[in-house]
């Protein structure tokens, strides 16, 4: 017990906000380096796709955890 909150409850939190945290600070990578290669629409489209594709199963996890336990 660390602050009142189990091991369970911490790793929870820190999956959830941390990672997630973590993924929003990536798109910005991302974004920033399609703008400052110049990319256009579609380098940047593909930029999102092909660096961004693991976070979408990453977020799918969620939802379908979630759309389960309801």
């Amino acid at each position: 017990m660390m602050f009142g909150f189990s091991e369970e409850q911490i790793a929870a939190f820190g999956l959830s906000f941390g990672v997630g945290g973590f993924m929003l600070y990536m798109l910005f990578i991302i974004g920033q380096l399609a703008w400052e290669s110049k990319a256009g629409k579609f380098g940047t489209f593909v930029l999102f796709l092909g660096l961004a594709f693991g976070m979408v199963g990453f977020a799918a996890k969620f939802v379908i955890q979630w759309a389960l336990s309801n």
